[in-house]
Formats: C-alpha cells, sequence, structure tokens
C-alpha cells in the first residue's frame, strides 16, 4: 500500500503543528520541508514528534555535505526519515546512512536537480538509502510543459524503492500508486487547500480505492 506523505513547507512550528492537527489523521508521514526547518531550527522536529508520536517523521534537510553530522543531529532531535541530495557526493550520501544506522533510522536521497535520475536512482540505492525520492521542485513545476509522467517513468523504470514528489493530487495519485511508489508526497494539495483536512482525507481515500 503506497503511503501518503504530506510536505509542510510553512515557516512557523506554530503553523506547522496548527495544520497537521487537521490533516495528520490521514497521512502516514509527516515532513518537515527544508524552508520550515531552516526558518524554525531543528526544534521543529522535536516539537512535531512529541505532539505526532504514531507518525514517521521526515526531516527534508537536502544535505550536500557533512552527510554523517547533519543527519546525526536530525535523528537526535526525533526525525525518522532525513534526505540526502542525490547530487552530493557517494561520501556524503554513505555518511547520512551511517547515521541512520546508528539511530536505527532512514535516509532518503532526493533526486532533485539530477540530470539522469533511473541511473542516480539505482547507483544510491546500492549505498543503503530506503528509497529515492523522484522530486520535481516547485520552480520545475512552474515550468511550461511540466508534467509528473516523467517522474512516474522514471521511478518505474529505475526499478527500486521510490517515493513521487511534484505535483501529486487527487487526479494524479492513483498513477502515483499504480506506477510502483512506495510514497506519495503532497505538499501544496493539502495546505493550500481550503479544507486541509478534507484535501488530505481525499488524497488518502484515492489511495485506498
Amino acid at each position: 500500500m503506497t503511503k501518503l506523505q504530506v510536505a509542510v513547507d510553512l515557516l512557523t512550528t506554530a503553523d506547522a503543528l496548527a495544520l497537521l492537527h487537521k490533516v495528520a489523521p490521514h497521512v502516514d508521514i509527516i515532513e518537515l520541508g527544508t524552508p520550515l526547518i531552516k526558518s524554525a531550527g531543528l526544534s521543529a522536529i522535536s516539537a512535531i514528534k512529541a505532539a505526532h508520536p504514531d507518525k514517521e517523521v521526515f526531516a527534508d534537510l537536502k544535505t550536500a555535505d557533512a552527510g554523517f553530522l547533519e543527519a546525526d543531529i536530525a535523528f537526535s532531535a526525533g526525525a525518522d526519515l532525513v534526505t540526502v541530495l542525490g547530487v552530493a557526493g557517494d561520501a556524503t550520501i554513505k555518511g547520512a546512512v551511517e547515521a541512520g544506522v546508528k539511530h536505527g533510522k532512514k535516509v532518503v536521497c532526493d533526486l532533485i536537480g539530477v540530470e539522469n535520475r533511473v541511473e542516480r536512482a539505482r547507483e544510491v540505492s546500492k549505498l543503503g538509502v530506503a528509497f529515492v525520492e523522484i522530486h520535481a521542485g516547485l520552480d520545475e513545476q512552474a515550468q511550461p510543459g511540466y508534467s509528473i509522467q516523467a517522474l512516474l517513468d522514471d521511478g518505474r523504470e529505475a526499478g527500486v524503492p521510490f517515493s513521487v514528489a511534484g505535483g501529486v493530487k487527487v487526479d494524479t495519485i492513483k498513477a502515483v500508486q499504480e506506477a510502483g511508489a512506495d510514497v506519495a508526497v503532497a505538499g501544496g494539495a493539502i495546505y493550500s487547500a481550503e479544507d486541509p483536512g478534507a484535501a488530505a482525507k481525499a488524497l488518502k481515500d484515492a489511495l485506498a480505492a
């Protein structure tokens, strides 16, 4: 069953907790977006894990260097998963994975900005990451002609555990599931909705249908 991950791209812990009060019952993984962690700090990880101990908390660090150190401090703060960039060197990814082993937690490799996502997904999977995130960022999604289909095609072709982030909505989430994704990541489709709780429930229901 494909898990549903909410990407919380807000800027304060208070706003994140208010949103999660509405949506947490309908999601499996809570992602603290990079802007939230940069704005609020590691204390946001601890606060959200304390408020939702039954959920997996995903710290989207997008680490590019000092892999062990950055992953170690996020895991110590309460994160269950952290991200390291696929464009980073293998040593950085290995370091993050070592921190994951230390804490009994997981590392996800974010392929944002990677030119050949299929090839890199296969490479980093051999380094011990739990799964790769086939990810189109907000800037890429804003480009003319963007389609989530390219992410689904790459995930399917790579043949490794993967998540999809970048345009996951009610009308696309079933295709994400059918492509074999372990996790569907929804951000704006939830936090920008008039009723975020209802939006999260609709996505979860679509996965269960």
